[in-house]
């Protein structure tokens, strides 16, 4: 990470990584207010999520106690990188007929955001 960036992150999130990359696509390489709009109005359930996570990246650009994040223009801020990683999945048991059992994945994922200038 360059002196001129900031991140924030979001683990184990109950989503699975397909579904929170096609909100992720439609904000990528945009300026932060522009980001947030396409958010408000956007229907996906991760659409919440990602814009509360944007919120906390622009809290720690605006952090003015800590050394390392000083001096960030937040009307300048644009998002450099956003990714979507798979995190652990949880595994459940349901029942079916005749005794049997089938097991279903509940998918998690990581998301990661870093901001520029």
């Amino acid at each position: 990470m360059a002196g001129n960036e900031v991140k924030a992150s979001l683990m184990n999130y109950r989503i699975s990584a397909q579904k929170a990359r096609l909100v992720c696509d439609q904000v990528r390489n945009k300026g932060v207010e522009e980001a947030l709009n396409i958010l408000a109005v956007s229907q996906k359930k991760f659409a919440g999520p990602l814009a509360k996570l944007l919120h906390s990246a622009i809290a720690n650009a605006e952090d003015q106690n800590d050394t390392h994040n000083a001096g960030f223009d937040v009307d300048r801020l644009k998002i450099s990188t956003i990714s979507v990683d798979e995190g652990p999945s949880m595994w459940r048991i349901r029942p079916r007929a005749q005794g049997r059992a089938s097991w279903i994945q509940k998918r998690t994922s990581h998301i990661k955001v870093v901001l520029s200038e």
